[in-house]
């Protein structure tokens, strides 16, 4: 690997927090300000069954073509400002983007060294599409090292993003856990662009502080990261939204289980994480401690699930129950007389109407009809015809939001766990020579933390009822089949109260989607903060669109809506 590049700190950034994010963020972020290292991360769970129906049409494809179009706009930029790029948009063929990355270059002009790391491909299940494994970020830190100017990667873990271009810059040791976790920790936050900077923050309305809180265009995140593994989180001069401890404990909560958290470089232990304000747009995170990763690997295999279709029923007016009542009894009519019944059929009545409405809009639910099977045959014309030809032998004021199809494929995510020494991490440097990267030769068994958090003492007082969302943060998502909700407060005393009052029953209790679900709590008093983890609740994952938040991203916000006791002197 050689010996670090420099002893100051690393400034790196994040233009990318999806496949399909905004496109002219390289831009922003290369023209904006300082950075020695950009990366950006195009991968989810359900990308990745995009990216695996890509190359079935064409197997010279299975990357994430929109980071070719914007390297193209900013091939003069990376060479004249010195900025490394390492982006995870090889997905399923890295070997191929990395080439279409060198034909780019030559074509325009611009001298650029490329390098890819592979080895992430597993072989495929039966069944399968995809198979997966997240590698670590030793394979970037080796295209580093070796000149490189452009990484491109296929599955690795999000922060590893950040921890390989952190060890390479500093030349970290693979069991330097500590500094490692940092740089996991930080590439946590980075990881998705701008709900670090106050996209998709909960308290994004708090007036009492309206001038720094323009959020209509939040720039994209940067870290300044240390030797020692910490870090300041800030964003570039005068870019929109803004930095602050809020939300970087949201992000941190997002997407997260227990306070291990486990990746292929190291454990980072978020129940130490520190956050201080230090300025304006910048936080510090510290203290993070770290253990040696697991022997094991996660893995990720996606397949077609099967097929679905849905139709919906606009309900106007007076009579809203009723008339659910008689289309559904309609419907249900057409489909016990088909030659099958499709495996799932499930009906949801969502009341928008309000009386008196002002607006016919204003005046009318919705009736959600979504069926589901493993033959297309079942969900197509079964479906889309009964519908139709009730149009004018049913309720009064009949009409769907729109036509029903044919019904279309939906995807299934798996989870695998294969052993580490299972897997060839190979790095292939800009000279084309293929560099094994070895796995950690210490490896600890994930358990469970220990003793429980000892906590506050529970606030007295006067207790008003009202929404939890007044006093506390959320922020939720999906890792697969289930959905974590953060949920955290801003003072000492708010702490005081929500460690007790926000029990796994009571949550249950809120959340009755949630009743009959296994569901842990996870304390961490550093940030003021609990993590609930809801196992099952997305069915077999985002891309199986099993409910009508697939992938759990309001799910916090349906909890903050929801009224509980609250001390008076917290309101």
């Amino acid at each position: 690997m050689g010996g670090p590049v420099g002893r100051r700190p690393l400034r790196i950034g994040n233009a990318s927090g999806f496949y399909g994010d905004r496109f002219d963020a390289m831009t922003e972020m290369l023209t904006g300000g300082e950075l020695d290292v950009l990366t950006g991360d195009y991968l989810a769970e359900l990308t990745m069954l995009i990216l695996g129906r890509d190359r079935l049409k064409d197997p010279g494809l299975g990357y994430a073509k929109t980071f070719l179009r914007q390297l193209e706009q900013n091939l003069g930029h990376v060479h004249e400002r010195g900025v490394r790029i390492v982006a995870n948009a090889g997905g399923l063929n890295p070997g191929a983007l990395a080439d279409a990355v060198r034909e780019l270059a030559e074509r325009t002009g611009v001298p650029l060294r490329v390098a890819h790391v592979e080895g992430d491909s597993l072989p495929l299940p039966e069944g399968a599409l995809t198979a997966n494994v997240y590698l670590g970020g030793g394979g970037i830190t080796k295209c580093l090292a070796a000149g490189a100017d452009v990484v491109v990667t296929g599955r690795v873990t999000d922060a590893a993003l950040v921890t390989g271009p952190a060890a390479w810059w500093f030349g970290w040791g693979p069991e330097e856990y500590d500094r490692l976790a940092g740089a996991v920790v930080a590439g946590h936050v980075l990881e998705c662009g701008t709900q670090a900077t106050g996209g998709n923050y909960a308290f994004f309305s708090d007036r009492s502080r309206s001038r720094e809180r323009d959020v209509r265009r939040p720039g994209f995140p940067l870290a300044e990261i240390h030797a020692d593994g910490s870090s300041v989180i800030t964003k570039h001069p005068g870019s929109g939204g803004y930095v602050d401890t809020g939300t970087v404990t949201a992000q941190l909560l997002y997407e997260t289980g227990a306070p291990r958290y486990a990746g292929p470089d190291v454990t980072a232990r978020l129940d130490t994480v520190r956050l201080t304000r230090e300025g304006p747009d910048r936080v510090r995170i510290s203290g993070v401690r770290g253990e040696a990763p697991p022997p094991t690997l996660k893995a990720g295999v996606t397949r077609v699930g099967g097929w679905r279709n849905e139709v919906t029923f606009v309900l106007t007016g007076l009579d809203i129950e009723a008339k659910a009542e008689l289309v559904r009894a309609q419907l249900e009519d057409a489909l016990s007389s088909a030659e099958r019944r499709p495996a799932e059929v499930r009906w949801e009545l969502v009341r928008t109407d309000r009386p008196d409405a002002d607006t016919q809009e204003r005046a009318s639910a919705l009736l959600r009809l979504v069926v589901r099977d493993p033959d297309p045959a079942n969900v197509g014309r079964v479906i889309s015809g009964a519908a139709i030809e009730l149009a004018l032998g049913s309720y009064p004021g009949f009409h769907v939001t729109a036509p029903p199809g044919k019904g279309a494929p939906y995807g299934v995510f798996e989870a695998a766990y294969v052993h580490a020494g299972e897997v060839k991490h190979v790095a292939v440097l800009p000279q084309g020579e293929r560099v094994w990267v070895p796995h950690p030769a210490r490896t600890r068994v994930l358990e469970p933390v220990g003793d429980a958090p000892r906590l506050p003492p529970a606030l007295t007082g006067p207790t008003r009822r009202a929404p939890i969302g007044l006093v506390a943060g959320a922020r939720s998502g999906d890792k697969g089949g289930d959905a974590n909700v953060g949920v955290w407060v801003r003072s000492d005393d708010a702490w005081r109260w929500l460690a007790h009052a926000l029990t796994v029953d009571r949550f249950r209790e809120l959340l009755p989607e949630t009743a009959n679900l296994p569901v842990t709590r996870h304390v961490l008093p550093n940030l003021r903060a609990l993590n609930f983890v809801v196992e099952r609740l997305l069915g077999e994952g985002v891309a199986s669109q099993a409910r009508f938040d697939p992938q759990a991203k309001a799910l916090g916000e349906w909890l903050r809506s929801r009224h509980i006791d609250i001390p008076e002197v917290l309101l």
